[in-house]
């Protein structure tokens, strides 16, 4: 309870402090340039006036803006910046080591196995959920229970990945032989007549174990957006097709899939921006181990785990950044064309 009181207090507190600094600014902001009727009644000619005007419309947009400006240098920009410091430098952040840390990645294994999981999740979860997603999108479109389908589907989202990650690990969990198996796999294969398996150790499979939990979670996603496109296809176009003799799937796939490929494209990108990121799914499961390292996890534990190198982690985040940027620029270039009508 004590916990409770506390985070509401925060939050009141919070949004007191938000209201009273936007008021307050502006207030302030309108004292210093006045141009309002106490203004004229003051002396200030019709120039002035218009002066002060022009010069509160340029500061007031600011002012808004300043906060969130400051947020984003201090925990965005500025750990950027020292991220690519710290690469540069050894474990003691001293020594300059140049190319040094880059160098040691080559040849690292842990690196390797890292490259390739990674390269494992971009092609299989992106596809797998963004395929879903469109394939429930499109059907449930047409079922008269369909929003209360989607918001079924939908929900995982609202769950974290750590949450989610105990959820499925009881779906894997694995008992000695003779022991009841409470997890829903194994109890289905020793149903089935099967022998019940450690599924998360199984190299390689256990990747795709994974995967599984992130497709889960990210379907939903890609399903709101997808619908929301399909819906936007004029019916004009679908009316055409039928009229012509088309069938539901030439429909689908010749009709609507062009009219909604940006999109696609989109939430393709953005599911895939995610799974570079991925962390928190394969530590809550496996903690790496049973060759299921991925780059962040590597760099987590380079960083404040027992590889104990502040320049060996910050190396493997600047690499995680490199290979996010292009996605994410072409995302938001995708996007704004989207919304430009291209």
């Amino acid at each position: 309870m004590e916990q409770l009181l506390w985070a509401l207090f925060t939050m009141v507190l919070g949004v007191a402090g938000c209201a009273g600094y936007f008021y307050g600014s502006n207030a302030l902001l309108d004292r210093i340039y006045p141009a309002n009727a106490a203004a004229r009644h003051a002396g200030l000619s019709a120039a002035q006036i218009s002066t002060n005007i022009n010069k509160s419309n340029a500061i007031r947009p600011w002012l808004f803006l300043g906060p969130a400006l400051l947020l984003l240098t201090a925990f965005l920009i500025y750990p950027v910046i020292d991220s690519l410091r710290l690469s540069l430098y050894d474990a003691d952040k001293e020594s300059f080591l140049g190319l040094g840390n880059y160098v040691w990645l080559l040849g690292d294994s842990g690196f390797h196995e890292s490259i390739f999981n990674n390269a494992l999740w971009l092609i299989v979860v992106p596809s797998a959920a963004t395929f879903f997603g469109l394939i429930i999108a499109a059907l449930t479109d047409r079922i008269w229970w369909g929003n209360i389908a989607k918001s079924l589907i939908f929900m995982p989202m609202a769950i974290s990945f750590v949450g989610a990650s105990v959820i499925w690990k009881f779906v894997y969990d694995y008992r000695a032989e003779g022991q009841e198996q409470i997890g829903i796999l194994n109890a289905i294969v020793v149903f089935l007549g099967g022998e019940p398996q450690a599924w998360i150790t199984v190299p390689f499979w256990n990747n795709f174990f994974l995967m599984i939990i992130l497709i889960w979670i990210q379907t939903g996603f890609a399903m709101v957006i997808l619908s929301a496109a399909l819906r936007g296809i004029p019916e004009e176009t679908i009316e055409a097709a039928v009229i012509d003799g088309a069938n539901p799937l030439q429909i689908f796939f010749k009709i609507m899939i062009p009219q909604i490929w940006g999109t696609i494209a989109v939430v393709w990108t953005t599911i895939t921006i995610l799974v570079l990121k991925v962390f928190d799914i394969v530590f809550a499961l496996t903690n790496a181990q049973w060759s299921t390292q991925v780059l962040a996890n590597l760099m987590f534990d380079w960083m404040f785990r027992g590889g104990g190198h502040s320049g060996r982690g910050a190396a493997i985040a600047v690499i995680i950044m490199v290979l996010v940027i292009p996605i994410m620029v072409w995302n938001i270039r995708r996007a704004n064309a989207e919304m430009r009508g291209h």
